[in-house]
């Protein structure tokens, strides 16, 4: 039984993984930035759930679309005010992406100091009166509330699919994304439709943190492993691919639960890193994704 409540933990640890990571190849796959701030805003998720729920009790599985709703306010403004002055220069030149690399890492140092200066660097966690319940079946143990975490990030990811496929703004993105000269001339505002994806971004980061805080101690320091993993998650999946990430993150989360007790959980990061380097080198579209247009 050993095997099948290994595999059991990396499928529901998975799903969170690919929450993680939708948000992060979202933004990169439509406007070509690679958002290094994407771990903090996870952080603010987790920390926002956590003072909701310590301050005025408020279950923390209802405080997602509160993380949701602030994050994507923050997303909007971060990419108005600054992202779209260097998004041009992305587009026209390989020089445009290290502008927007140092920015966002910028960023996300600020946003880290300003949440040490206020919440310090302790670590927090969130700890319900149902944190510690479990479903016991055939030998196996499932904790509750990884089963409605994972439920959550699948819930996550299809209402974002819905919404890139039904909404006027969803197909606008998806214009963008395939020809961005095409969709400036039927009319699509590139500024405005930027503002929305990294707003939606950052929103999926604020839900992802919010699970995280369900599950694992957080502290403002932990936004770059989170970034690393969605950085894995989006090779493994494929640039911009919603279903391509959660099923990046669950192969993941199944290749370091096996690794964590059949290698050693020092390992476990380090063989995530090895098939990053793999991918890169003999599918570097993704094991789900299809081929780069340029």
């Amino acid at each position: 039984m050993l095997i099948l409540q290994v595999l059991i933990n990396g499928i529901l640890i998975g799903g969170l993984y690919g929450c993680v990571a939708v948000g992060f190849s979202l933004v990169w796959g439509v406007s070509n930035i690679i958002n290094l701030s994407h771990g903090i805003f996870i952080m603010l998720g987790a920390y926002i759930t956590f003072w909701l729920f310590t301050l005025f009790h408020i279950d923390p599985f209802l405080t997602i679309p509160i993380s949701a709703t602030i994050l994507f306010l923050v997303g909007y403004l971060v990419q108005k005010f600054l992202l779209n002055y260097v998004v041009g220069y992305t587009q026209q030149s390989g020089f445009g992406v290290f502008l927007s690399l140092i920015l966002t890492f910028g960023l996300a140092r600020v946003f880290e100091n300003l949440m040490v200066g206020i919440w310090s660097g302790d670590w927090r966690s969130v700890t319900t009166t149902y944190s510690g319940l479990s479903l016991h079946l055939a030998g196996v143990s499932i904790p509750y509330i990884r089963i409605a975490v994972f439920g959550v990030a699948l819930l996550s990811a299809g209402l974002l699919s819905i919404f890139l496929y039904r909404s006027r703004a969803g197909m606008a993105i998806r214009a963008i994304t395939f020809n961005t000269v095409g969709a400036q001339i039927v009319g699509i505002e590139l500024d405005r439709i930027y503002n929305i994806t990294f707003a939606l971004g950052a929103a999926l980061a604020g839900i992802a943190g919010s699970l995280v805080s369900l599950i694992y101690s957080f502290s403002p320091f932990l936004s770059t492993p989170y970034l690393s993993w969605a950085f894995v998650i989006v090779v493994m999946g494929g640039l911009g691919s919603i279903y391509g990430a959660i099923a990046g993150g669950i192969l993941l989360g199944i290749i370091e639960s096996v690794a964590s007790v059949y290698v050693g959980p020092g390992y476990q990061q380090a063989i995530g890193f090895i098939i990053l380097v793999l991918l890169l080198v003999f599918r570097p579209q993704g094991l789900f994704g299809k081929k780069f247009l340029k």
